[in-house]
């Protein structure tokens, strides 16, 4: 019994290093890593989590967010809460008219709706994501035009800086798409990294409604700066594991709250708070 306490004492501390090194780690990675089932790496994450020392999220672990200046790579983000992230990238993109102008931000999140907005016919799509731009670049579609920003490349995959917020500075569209890195009832929608945080108020300022897309995880995530307040958004799209009390909270300041469930699933009545800006939402 000592010698398991002491192994599993050793696995989980090199999960918080590999945690710690890239903000984030897969359950299935760590099963071909460790060399132990999953369940035994899941009980690992689950010992960690209840320490205070990693956040478990669908699929493995992420960093707590204590630090405000610190911005996961976008591999990282992209492989957390895959499921709900596209769940909400169907509602989204469900939201967006054939013959609209859009703007999407940088973001895993925000680029699984892009992927959903290949079946939306003619659209104009302004972003400052090159894998966004990419993305829609490659469908050679004649009714899809995209513009993309130019600007300098953070570590979350975003163009940001002055030439970004000058671009966007002449534009104007219906719809922005924006994914943030933390969502709070007193800071508001904020990011670790100060010259993307001026790059998003720059993308809010073109639009006529703003759509937030953000999961569960991102609630009560502080990052470094506040770029727009709740109440600036128009549309807040999130899945169902957002708490009752967060859901509460948040669709008192919004205009309106979406919630997003698995296809298989939907969101139970009593789950939700009373609110008259509420609405849950089915995928069909």
């Amino acid at each position: 019994m000592k010698g398991d306490r002491v192994l599993a004492g050793q696995r989980q501390q090199r999960i918080l290093r590999e945690v710690n090194r890239i903000g984030g780690v897969r359950v299935s990675g760590l099963v071909n890593t460790l060399g132990v089932s999953d369940m035994t790496v899941r009980r690992d994450i689950e010992v960690l989590a209840a320490d205070g020392l990693v956040l478990k999220v669908h699929g493995g672990a992420a960093a707590i967010a204590g630090r405000s200046a610190d911005e996961p790579g976008f591999g990282v983000k992209s492989e957390l809460n895959p499921v709900a992230k596209s769940a909400i990238a169907r509602v989204a993109a469900g939201l967006i008219s054939p013959g609209s102008s859009i703007a999407i931000s940088a973001g895993s999140t925000t680029y699984a709706v892009a992927q959903e907005l290949l079946s939306v016919p003619d659209l104009t799509v302004v972003t400052n994501s090159p894998r966004v731009a990419d993305l829609l670049h490659n469908a050679q579609r004649k009714d899809l035009t995209v513009v993309l920003t130019g600007g300098v490349r953070t570590p979350s995959d975003a163009l940001a800086g002055p030439v970004a917020d000058a671009t966007l500075g002449s534009l104007h569209v219906d719809t922005l798409i924006l994914g943030v890195h933390g969502i709070d009832q007193v800071a508001g929608l904020t990011t670790p990294n100060l010259i993307e945080a001026e790059t998003n108020r720059a993308l809010i300022a073109t639009a006529r409604r703003v759509i937030v897309v953000a999961d569960n995880s991102k609630w009560g995530v502080v990052g470094l700066s506040t770029f727009a307040t709740l109440d600036q958004v128009d549309v807040l799209v999130t899945d169902t594991g957002l708490a009752a009390e967060a859901r509460r909270i948040v669709s008192e300041q919004v205009g309106e709250l979406i919630t997003a469930g698995p296809l298989d699933t939907k969101p139970l009545d009593d789950e939700l708070p009373d609110h008259n800006k509420l609405r849950k939402a089915q995928n069909s």
